[in-house]
C-alpha cells in the first residue's frame, strides 16, 4: 500500500518525541514549550463556568462572537487599523493551525515561501502539505541576526510569501527595527505576502515592546498576523490560535479553517475572553517571572560550560555545547539531546532538529525555561553532576 510521497519529506515532531523520551526516563521536561506551574484561576474558572452554562456545542466557524470582538478591540489598537470582528478576525485550533490555514490559502502547488532558519518544526509540513516549497534561508548562525542580502538571494519568481517568526522560536530572538525593515523592502519590492508568527507577543525582556509587522502601513494589506492565547496564559493544551488579515486574505483563510477544523473547542474560547481581560498587573507579573526565570537559566548554563546569549523573548535559550569538557562534546545535537534526556536526566531539543540546511545547529540544543523556579534548580543540579 503506498501513502503520500509527501511523507517522506519530514517526520514526526522531534519535540514531541523528546517529551515522549523524558516521560520513559523520568527526566525534567525542558525540550517542549509548555509550563508546569498553574493557570490564573480567573481563566480556569471561566472554563468550568462556561461549560455549566451549556456552552458546549459549535459556536460560528470562525470563532465565539465576544471572544472575535475582544480580539478585533486589541488588534485594532495594535495594528492601527480598523479590524472588524465579522471579516478579519478567525479564531484556530492553535498557532499551528493558524499557518497550515494561512499557506494553504495563499500559496498553489509549486508556489515558493520563505523560512528562516533555524525554525519552528512544524512550518516546513505545513508548507508541504499545501504543496509548496519552503526554501530556507539561515539567520546568523551565531547572532541570529536577519540577512536581507541572504533572503533577497533566495527569492525567485516562484516566491510568494514570507514566513516571519517574532519573538523568534527557538533562538529568543526578537528582531529590531533595522532587521524587520530590510524584510518590509523585499515583501513590497517582490510583491509577496507576509505570515508572522507572533504568539510570544507577551514575553519580552529588558523593556523590549513588541512590534507587529501587520500594523506598519506599507503592510497592512498584505499580511497576516497569527499569534494564539496558549504561552502567554500557560493554556498550551487548549489549543487557541487566531488569525488577523486584511478582507481579501481573511476570506481566503476562512474556508480553509472551516472544513479543516470547523471551529476551535467552543467553552475554552468563552473563556479566553476571560484572559484577555486581565488587568495590566498580570502582564507585568507574568514579565517579572520570566525575568526571574531566565536570569537562573543563564545562571545554569554558564556554571555549566554552556555558551548562551540571553534571550529577548519568549521562553527558550539556544545553547551551545562543543566547548564542553566531556566526551559526549563529539556527539552531533539529535544523539548529544538523546544522552541528556537519558543519562543527565534534562530533556533538550536538538539543535539540528530547527534546520533543513545542512550542517547547522549541529552543536547546539534548545532549552526552555517555562517552569518553576524549583523544577529549574532541579535541572541545576542534574547538570551540575554531569558537567561538574
Amino acid at each position: 500500500m503506498q501513502t503520500a510521497q509527501s511523507l517522506t519529506q519530514f517526520r514526526e515532531s522531534v519535540i514531541r518525541d523528546m517529551t515522549r523520551l523524558a516521560m520513559k526516563h523520568g527526566a525534567i521536561n525542558m525540550a517542549q514549550g509548555f509550563p508546569d506551574f498553574g493557570t490564573n484561576e480567573v481563566v480556569t474558572e471561566a472554563a468550568v463556568r462556561a461549560i455549566r452554562d451549556g456552552i458546549n456545542q459549535y459556536t460560528v466557524t470562525w470563532g465565539y462572537p465576544p471572544l472575535r470582538q475582544k480580539l478585533a478591540e486589541l488588534y485594532t489598537e495594535r495594528l492601527g487599523w480598523q479590524v472588524d470582528p465579522d471579516v478579519h478576525v478567525t479564531v484556530t485550533c492553535g498557532v499551528s493551525e493558524a499557518i497550515m490555514s494561512a499557506v494553504m490559502a495563499v500559496l498553489n502547488p509549486g508556489d515558493e515561501i520563505i523560512i528562516l532558519e533555524p525554525a519552528h518544526e512544524n512550518f516546513r509540513p505545513a508548507i508541504i502539505l499545501a504543496n509548496a516549497v519552503p526554501i530556507s534561508v539561515p539567520l546568523d548562525e551565531k547572532s541570529y541576526h536577519i540577512d536581507p542580502e541572504r533572503i533577497e538571494a533566495a527569492i525567485t519568481p516562484r516566491t510568494k510569501a514570507i514566513l516571519l517568526n517574532t519573538p523568534h522560536n527557538p533562538t529568543g530572538r526578537v528582531f529590531n527595527h533595522e532587521e524587520l525593515e530590510g524584510v518590509i523592502e523585499l515583501v513590497l519590492e517582490h510583491d509577496l505576502v507576509l505570515m508572522t508568527d507572533e504568539i510570544y507577543d507577551r514575553i519580552l525582556y529588558d523593556g523590549r515592546s513588541h512590534l507587529s509587522p501587520g500594523g506598519l502601513e506599507p503592510l497592512q494589506d498584505r499580511t497576516i498576523t497569527m499569534s494564539g492565547l496558549g504561552k502567554s496564559y500557560a493554556i498550551t493544551g487548549w489549543r487557541l490560535g487566531h488569525v488577523i488579515a486584511p478582507t481579501q486574505l481573511a476570506k481566503a483563510v476562512r474556508p480553509v479553517h472551516d472544513f479543516m477544523t470547523i471551529c476551535a473547542a467552543t467553552p475554552l474560547q468563552a473563556a479566553a475572553v476571560a484572559a484577555l481581560e486581565l488587568p495590566p498587573s498580570y502582564y507585568e507579573q507574568m514579565r517579572q517571572d520570566y525575568e526571574q526565570r531566565r536570569a537562573l537559566m543563564m545562571e545554569i548554563l554558564a556554571t555549566a560550560g554552556l555558551a548562551a546569549d540571553p534571550p529577548e523573548g519568549a521562553y527558550y535559550v539556544m545553547a551551545d555545547y562543543s566547548q564542553l569538557e566531556i566526551p559526549q562534546v563529539q556527539l552531533t545535537s539529535m544523539p548529544f539531546a538523546e544522552w541528556m534526556t537519558t543519562e543527565v536526566g534534562v530533556a533538550v531539543v536538538p539543535g539540528e532538529s530547527f534546520y533543513s540546511l545542512e550542517g547547522y545547529g549541529r552543536h547546539s540544543i534548545r532549552f526552555a525555561f517555562c517552569k518553576k523556579l524549583e523544577t529549574l534548580e532541579m535541572a541545576a543540579e542534574r547538570i551540575k553532576a554531569k558537567f561538574g
